[in-house]
């Protein structure tokens, strides 16, 4: 197999591994040959690579200006642009060789015996009776197998969501049966009668709505694995329908049966199966006429207002709602092309064919009635008789005929096949994937001019100089940063949970600090309860028993704490729409205390972009990965929210470098470790770093599985106070090339398998250093408790730090620029409103002043407005996918 992987800080062995390697320096090509001589040849070309660097980390440390570092003499001699690191490469004895192996293995591969030997390995994998050129393994019945397959096991996997609609479809059963049990069999039943078939139609067809949401979240999938030719789109779709079919009987059968009977419809057998029949392929009708909707559109809010204007066009010209002799002309033609009108003929005819209805009353109302004189009131009444024909009301009300039930029968499964045809075609024409380059996107009128000049700008002047190193020069810039004073600290901290009605401990005894001007990491192997912990300290766990002491300066925490602290998730949740400017101030004004002036908010938020190095994008809009801000300033945004606010206590961060290469994550803890140099207290949870990141930290705390501590104390200069603690209590000697961060996880993962004996928890806690550890705990709580410390934020304990009619300002304001950048929203919600409005109006244009007509329309606005309330859940999916976006808000920009 030939394998190309890209790949983010990469440890020695990880990169040791490989075979070759390519490195791009903004999308040229600078180097590809052995992993071996990569290192070798960017050191004959001048660079110096630092003692316990890896491999890795030191070719893309060559990419970037501000790191990168001459060995001594060359200064002058090292390439400095992209351009000159190309021409550099291209007049190398590596490049000649590169061009040699490439000529020579096209001479071994380009033969006509290679290229047929190609073409039968490949005709060999794939199924029987696949197209020889068919990117595809496999043929459509086996796609179709295993993706069907694949449907059953969804659907079982999220049996809750299945549930739920049985039981809605249930309770609404319940409701529209109820209101007409016990109907007279008479002629006052037609009414309750029409209304329940109506409903019985329309709430079997308005479920299909919901199926938009879903395939829109499956396309993502689907696009991908159609890039990937794992199937086509269209057998992922076909397999879809076959596996909600039995959930669409199953809840069929649930509704007709409590619906059919608790309304009084008739009792006869055929009666009752005819209903179920269509109201059956209604469900399936509406439910491929909505996906349709869906493949045939881009975006979810497409979908969701064209699927608006079809219910409004299906409600009313169903033909209950305006029967069909009250129709005007220029829109009656949509009751020809809708499917729920020849359901819903064919429901009316079923109940009332064959039977005759006694009138509930009479015309006049003499005492004795005879020969002529009297008639019943309703529509296809004969004067003279006691009964009144139910083909007769049907055909006199609303132009139906019993001959046409099969006919429509016929209709609506042409209709069903249409919208199978029709959303399979789209699934697989509208599952094309496409790639973006990522671009920055600025309010209008904000883009900066030398955007694109300041790099090249920044490479071109002068010989580097031999101790610019970014790290060094960042912490020379010093900031208007508010000195802290408050030590935090935990004692015998546990954490126990039920998993499975299962007692387990996730964090076992954990003590610690965080200092001011500290900078301390929380590492551990994979599952030992890193985040568990920041979790607990930041008292963000919802679940479970947590005991333990948690203190400030030693006393117990009050209801502040939360706001008084910064925490960085790892996710970077941010709202699409606001700018980083913007995000950055809405988070100052609503967490910095309410005694600090809104110019000094928005003073602070400037020297946080000033900080961070924010100000190229800080009028950037945040948008989506891919078009918007890229990792690291999304990852820079998510710490300036925090630094934003103020934090007076300890600043949080899970995973900061996760998901950044090695350039960006040295960037990030150069920040926190100039954060930490000015006052800050950091504790950050880093998995696996470099040596450059592990020697910017002051104290580290391991933990092992099960959140039990290995070791909690200072580093020490080129981490010797670590590695000589590990070594003295029996673990191997640490190369002078070795990484000390990998170095720990290997020694404590090695008695995690069973490769030594040592247990490390144990040692900790008979250790020395754990004594004084604990001894240097209790003088610090003593310290601070009997010292008067000024109260941060001004003396203000609440739990919010300013008033509610303040954070109703600010998140009215946010919610309106949120509105007004997303268009596409505003105007599918405009586009429903104005054909909303175009239907009622021209539907009852000029009609006339009779009671029944009065009657329609009262209950078409009644019927619009329950369906317009379902709609404004439906159209709006960004405030159900932005849910984690809120609950951010809620824990972190309100500090609740």
């Amino acid at each position: 197999m030939t394998h190309a992987v890209a790949i983010y800080q990469a440890s020695q062995a990880i990169y040791e591994l490989f075979d070759k390697v390519i490195v791009l320096y903004e999308g040229r090509e600078i180097y590809f040959g052995s992993t071996s001589a990569a290192k070798t040849y960017f050191e004959e070309m001048g660079w110096y690579c630092p003692p316990r660097l890896t491999t890795g980390d030191f070719l893309t440390t060559v990419t970037n200006h501000l790191t990168r570092k001459p060995r001594q003499g060359y200064e002058g001699r090292v390439p400095r642009s992209p351009v000159d690191f190309e021409k550099y490469w291209q007049a190398s004895t590596e490049y000649k060789a590169l061009q040699d192996e490439i000529v020579q293995h096209e001479r071994e591969t380009s033969s006509k015996a290679s290229a047929a030997e190609f073409k039968a390995s490949r005709r060999a994998v794939q199924a029987r009776h696949m197209w020889s050129k068919s990117p595809y393994i496999v043929n459509i019945p086996m796609q179709l197998r295993i993706c069907t397959k694949r449907a059953y096991q969804r659907l079982w996997n999220d049996k809750i969501s299945t549930l739920t609609v049985v039981i809605g479809q249930i309770i609404m059963a319940l409701v529209v049966g109820s209101v007409f049990f016990g109907t007279p069999n008479n002629t006052g039943s037609f009414f309750a009668r029409g209304s329940t078939l109506f409903f019985g139609t329309l709430l079997s067809a308005l479920i299909a709505v919901t199926e938009i949401n879903n395939m829109y979240q499956q396309r993502p999938i689907v696009e991908k694995q159609a890039s990937y030719a794992f199937c086509h789109p269209f057998a992922e779709a076909l397999a879809g329908l076959v596996s909600d079919a039995p959930i669409k009987l199953i809840i069929t059968i649930c509704f007709d049966l409590i619906l059919y009977f608790l309304a009084g419809l008739s009792p006869e057998p055929s009666q009752f199966f005819i209903f179920f029949l269509f109201t059956l392929l209604v469900r399936f009708t509406m439910s491929a006429m909505f996906r349709t909707v869906a493949a045939a559109t881009k975006t979810i809010s497409q979908a969701l207002t064209i699927a608006g204007v079809l219910i409004l066009a299906i409600v009313i010209y169903t033909g209950y709602t305006i029967p069909l002799p009250y129709m005007h002309p220029w829109f009656k033609w949509l009751n020809y092309i809708n499917p729920l009108a020849y359901a819903f003929e064919a429901l009316m005819v079923n109940e009332f064919h064959g039977r005759d209805f006694p009138c509930a009353s009479f015309v006049p109302s003499y005492p004795n009635l005879s020969g002529n004189t009297f008639i019943c009131p309703v529509t296809g009444a004969v004067a003279g008789q006691l009964d009144v024909s139910g083909d007769a009301y049907v055909e006199a009300s609303f132009q139906y005929h019993y001959s046409h039930i099969w006919r429509n029968l016929g209709i609506l499964i042409g209709f069903w096949i249409f919208f199978v045809a029709t959303y399979l075609i789209g699934t697989e024409l509208n599952s094309s994937t496409s790639s973006a380059v990522e671009v920055l996107s600025f309010r209008r009128g904000h883009m900066p001019k030398d955007t694109l000049q300041t790099r090249s700008v920044d490479e071109s002047v002068g010989p580097v100089p031999a101790g610019d190193v970014s790290i060094n020069s960042r912490r020379q810039r010093s900031d208007d940063m508010s000195q802290q004073r408050s030590i935090f600290s935990w004692r015998d901290v546990v954490y126990d949970i039920h998993i499975k009605d299962k007692p387990r401990r996730l964090l076992d005894h954990v003590s610690g600090w965080a200092r001011p001007g500290t900078l301390t990491a929380l590492m551990g192997v994979s599952g030992a309860g890193k985040t568990t912990l920041l979790d607990v300290l930041a008292h963000r766990t919802s679940c479970g028993v947590v005991t333990g002491d948690m203190l400030v300066n030693g006393k117990v925490l009050d209801s502040s704490f939360q706001r008084k602290i910064g925490y960085v998730q790892q996710q970077d949740v941010h709202l699409e729409t606001a700018t980083v400017r913007e995000a950055l101030r809405f988070s100052a004004m609503l967490r910095q205390p309410k005694s600090v002036s809104t110019k000094d908010k928005c003073k602070h938020v400037e020297e946080v972009i000033r900080m961070l190095d924010m100000s190229e994008f800080a009028e950037a809009i945040v948008g989506i990965p891919g078009e918007g801000l890229n990792v690291e300033q999304r990852k820079l945004l998510s710490i300036g929210v925090e630094l934003a606010a103020k934090p007076a206590l300890l600043l949080f961060l899970d995973e900061p470098t996760s998901g950044l290469d090695s350039q960006s994550s040295l960037a990030i803890v150069s920040l926190l470790r100039k954060l930490a140099d000015n006052g800050q207290a950091v504790l950050a949870t880093i998995h696996q770093p470099s040596s450059i990141l592990f020697e910017e930290f002051d104290q580290l705390l391991f933990l092992a599985k099960g959140g039990r501590t290995v070791y909690f104390g200072e580093i020490g200069h080129n981490s010797q106070t670590l590695l000589e603690y590990f070594k003295k209590n029996g673990a191997r000697s640490c190369g002078k090339s070795e990484n000390p961060a990998e170095y720990i996880l290997e020694v404590v993962a090695a008695t995690a398998i069973g490769q030594t004996t040592q247990d490390w928890p144990e040692i900790w806690r008979s250790s020395d250093e754990s004594r004084n550890r604990i001894l240097e705990q209790d003088r610090i709580h003593h310290e601070m408790g009997c010292a008067t410390m000024e109260n941060s934020n001004d003396g203000n304990c609440d739990e919010f730090a300013v008033p509610l009619y303040v954070q109703l300002r600010h998140t009215i304001i946010r919610i309106l620029q949120h509105y007004w950048r997303s268009p596409t929203y505003i105007w599918g919600k405009i586009m429903l409103g104005v054909v909303s409005a175009l239907f009622i109006g021209f539907s009852f244009f000029r009609s006339n002043d009779s009671l029944q007509g009065l009657q329609n329309v009262l209950f078409s606005i009644f019927m619009l407005t329950s369906i317009m309330s379902s709609l404004v859940q439906q159209i709006m999916p960004r405030f159900v996918l932005q849910r984690s976006l809120y609950e951010v808000g809620h824990l972190q920009y309100l500090g609740s």
